[in-house]
């Protein structure tokens, strides 16, 4: 059955500016992910909550945003992905103002989980570019969007330390709650409605499924440290998350309309990006989270440099600004070579850029030029990752495809998250009086990520051949369409 087609969006939206308001939109929503990690530290005297309640202000917003992504991707392809990216967009802004007018941490970590949900925003918009510019944008575009999610999380610690040294911690909500009502008014003015829709019915059971196995498996790697690897709680959860997973397969492989069309997610072209995904958002998210706390160790370590919260956060400010740059380059290897020469390449320059971390952490200006060679690669690879979904499913199922990406991408960082803090906990010394990590301790951190980064590029290696003369023969070959873009969505807007 073909696509439905909807009224079409407001005529006089003019085009060139749907990606920017789209991008601005994604970078966003990506520094809502990492605003209050410099907060961290400073919560339990800010809000007399204990250390351990102050770490859910970002676990919540991860298993929020894993829960939400893929199912809000779904419900966009179904109902209007306009329509789901403004109430995206609008969570987004609730969750700001809650975490700006109240010290309670119940309060606190309720807001954020409204800004985790709003994650879905970046494949949303992936999709609406696809839908709604002509081919030879298409590219392009897509890799600025999927970029913003490092972009996002470069810009925002260092954005989130300026505030916690000048301001009130409570301004960086308020500000975010205004960026969330311009995203909106944004979208309402400028970006029309997808006339693509993907018919069926919504998968309450899938969906329901779904979260469960995602809640205990991502519950038990971001807080197995604390209850113990080995503990009933944890290997509870993760049994239980294994369970409940394979019956939700099994119900969705048997179901009409499912929340996630499994065969389509286990051809090789889908799951072996999936699964580079999951690698290179661990190998991304080791860069973000030990480059400040390295430079933040104090002299008397040996090897710390004694950096403040602000110098700290400002070496990832290279990182973001070079994803900015290369983005577009991304887009012009995918469209010469294809987007899996692209992630290969992503893959081998951030191994580079760990080796060179390893054997430089030593020098302020070396770490940064390390981190930035990292965030150089992850530019190239966020933006090929949705170029190789879009050209394996269906045009009426790219937001949930690129929603079930998005979701992998925040798995790998979860786990990511588990060993960096296991290393840093367990490999230490006591220096100046206290414990601290060792400098092997990140220096093994570097290992392990480029060790990803390797992984994610033999995954890549196995990908089918993308080179551009071989789309159109592929381009029948995914179910309910082609699955390359054509003038076809456009002509049928016109047409509705």
């Amino acid at each position: 059955m073909p696509p439905a087609i909807a009224a079409p969006g407001p005529a006089s939206a003019p085009s060139r500016f749907v990606v920017p308001v789209l991008a601005f939109c994604g970078m966003v929503v990506a520094v809502m992910q990492t605003l209050v990690v410099p907060l961290l530290p400073h919560v339990p005297e800010l809000t007399g909550a204990s250390p351990g309640a102050a770490g859910w202000l970002v676990t919540i917003t991860l298993l929020t945003g894993a829960v939400f992504t893929p199912v809000l991707g779904r419900v966009g392809d179904m109902y209007g992905k306009r329509r789901v990216l403004l109430a995206s967009l609008g969570v987004l802004t609730l969750g700001s103002v809650l975490c700006a007018v109240s010290s309670d941490i119940g309060v606190l970590i309720t807001g954020r989980a409204l800004q985790g949900a709003a994650l879905a925003v970046i494949p949303l918009g992936i999709s609406i570019i696809r839908d709604e510019l002509p081919a030879e944008r298409v590219l392009p575009s897509i890799a600025l969007m999927s970029s913003t999610l490092g972009i996002g999380a470069a810009i925002g610690l260092p954005v989130a330390a300026v505030v916690m040294e000048n301001f009130d911690w409570h301004t960086m909500f308020w500000a975010s709650a205004a960026l969330g009502l311009l995203d909106l008014f944004l979208v309402l003015r400028i970006v029309p409605e997808s006339p693509v829709r993907s018919p069926g019915r919504f998968d309450l059971l899938g969906t329901l499924g779904l979260t469960g196995s995602l809640v205990g498996l991502l519950l038990a790697i971001t807080q197995g440290a604390d209850w113990g690897w080995s503990s009933a709680r944890t290997l509870g959860l993760l049994g239980g998350s294994v369970v409940v997973g394979l019956l939700w397969g099994r119900y969705e492989l048997r179901t009409r309309s499912p929340m996630v069309d499994l065969r389509v997610s286990s051809r090789p072209a889908v799951l072996l990006t999936n699964v580079a995904a999951l690698l290179i958002g661990f190998a991304f998210y080791a860069n973000s989270l030990v480059t400040g706390q390295l430079v933040q160790e104090p002299t008397s370590t040996g090897y710390g440099l004694g950096a403040s919260l602000v110098v700290s956060g400002l070496c990832l400010l290279p990182g973001g600004l070079a994803m900015v740059a290369l983005s577009p380059v991304s887009a012009r290897i995918s469209a010469a070579y294809g987007p899996r020469t692209a992630l290969l390449i992503a893959a081998v320059v951030m191994a580079v850029g760990y080796v060179l971390r390893f054997f430089t952490s030593h020098s302020l200006w070396l770490i940064v030029a390390g981190a930035t060679v990292v965030a150089s690669g992850t530019a190239i690879a966020y933006s090929a990752l949705p170029a190789l979904v879009m050209r394996a499913v269906p045009v009426s199922e790219t937001a949930a495809a690129n929603g079930l990406n998005t979701l992998m991408r925040s798995v790998g960082q979860a786990c990511c998250s588990a060993v960096v803090a296991a290393v840093l906990a367990h490999v230490t010394f006591v220096a100046g009086g206290r414990t601290a990590p060792t400098l092997h301790a990140y220096l093994l951190i570097f290992l392990i990520a480029a060790g990803a980064a390797l992984a994610a590029l033999v995954a890549t290696l196995f990908l089918p051949s993308d080179r551009p003369g071989n789309a159109a023969r592929r381009g029948r070959g995914a179910r309910g369409g082609t699955v390359t873009v054509t003038p076809s969505v456009t002509a049928a807007r016109e047409s509705a």
